[in-house]
């Protein structure tokens, strides 16, 4: 392995006159900043339900809105790159909604300087990415920035989908009782992302698991199920995702260690650099809470579509610790899972 990175501190101070990288965090910090800022001057009561996308009415039509801006560096990583992590995450959100994907508008803010080939390469990518998920890029917009005011290439991503009739989608509908389903493998993408920055080599290539996810929640809901929640862990990872359910529906949520699936890569990466799976990021991953009485099949909907092979039930809720998540580790003891002030690792989508 490479010389080990050094990350930068995520301690939080009691007041802030500063951005913080942490603030980006999708942590304690994200929230803060959400809290007292943009929610308390965009009075929106869509916006107050924080979720991963809006859903609105216009006429007939139930319409999931999002935007995603993608910073990630290196722009290009094994399993993917900007371009078409953009298309995914931007897809991913709609489709956490129970939304079709449609269409996107992009933007791109350009480094003066950066090599025309790879701006060529990158839009190759996301062009590639759009046509595999069945969505058409129809509007957006370019900025160019003085060189040293950016940072090479970001992109933000607007998406627009249909939502399938009778469906509701809200961490809120989280109750005691429930499962908690997890599509596959935690931190591919965020140990990927960082091994590519710093060098770091492991015996087999590891790869980011950056896909497009709607195809496989059409599958599940297409079961019948009762899903009450869907959410992509992505900032802040699996930790983030279910304290963010836990404190919007009130309730408890009780994760399994031995249940949560780890690739060894990823598990070893962790252990030598002091990190924790549960809060690094997935791009292809998501986490479902389902009625108890149709969450085996939801579950056997997901394992026969190939991005959700590897599902697994990993935890339930409660109608104890009401906000809380906490773990049953391996050992048969119990710990709280609480959400990061920072970042472990930023910059990674």
């Amino acid at each position: 392995m490479g010389t080990l990175p050094a990350f930068p501190c995520p301690v939080p101070i009691a007041d802030y006159d500063k951005v913080l990288l942490g603030h980006g965090s999708g942590g304690k910090l994200s929230a803060e900043l959400t809290r007292n800022i943009f929610l308390r001057h965009f009075r929106s009561p869509i916006l107050g339900q924080l979720n991963d996308q809006a859903v609105v009415n216009v006429g007939d039509l139930r319409l999931a809105l999002t935007t995603d801006s993608f910073v990630v560096k290196p722009l290009f990583f094994p399993g993917g790159d900007i371009g078409s992590l953009a298309v995914h995450g931007t897809v991913n959100d709609l489709a956490m909604g129970g939304a079709r994907p449609l269409y996107l508008s992009v933007a791109f803010i350009l480094e003066e300087g950066l090599p025309m080939e790879t701006l060529r390469r990158v839009v190759e990518s996301m062009a590639r990415a759009a046509e595999a998920a069945g969505v058409e890029i129809v509007t957006g917009d370019t900025k160019v920035v003085e060189k040293g005011s950016g940072d090479g290439l970001f992109i933000t991503a607007t998406g627009v989908g249909l939502v399938r009739t009778g469906v509701d989608l809200s961490p809120s509908h989280a109750r005691p009782g429930d499962a908690v389903l997890l599509s596959g493998t935690l931190g591919d993408h965020g140990i990927a992302i960082l091994a590519e920055r710093e060098g770091i080599r492991f015996d087999s290539e590891l790869r980011s698991d950056s896909a497009p996810l709607h195809g496989l929640v059409e599958a599940m809901l297409d079961s019948r199920g009762e899903i009450r929640c869907l959410r992509d862990p992505t900032r802040g990872g699996l930790s983030s995702t279910c304290n963010e359910i836990a404190a919007r529906a009130a309730v408890g949520i009780e994760l399994e260690e031995r249940a949560i699936p780890i690739r060894d890569e990823v598990r070893g990466a962790c252990e030598l650099l002091g990190l924790d799976p549960l809060y690094v990021a997935n791009e292809g991953k998501l986490v479902a809470i389902v009625a108890p009485d149709t969450a085996d099949a939801v579950l056997c909907a997901m394992r026969r579509h190939p991005l959700g092979s590897g599902a697994c039930r990993v935890g339930r809720v409660t109608d104890t610790n009401a906000g809380l998540v906490t773990m049953r580790t391996a050992f048969g003891t119990s710990r709280i899972v609480d959400m990061l002030s920072g970042d472990q690792l930023p910059r990674i989508c």
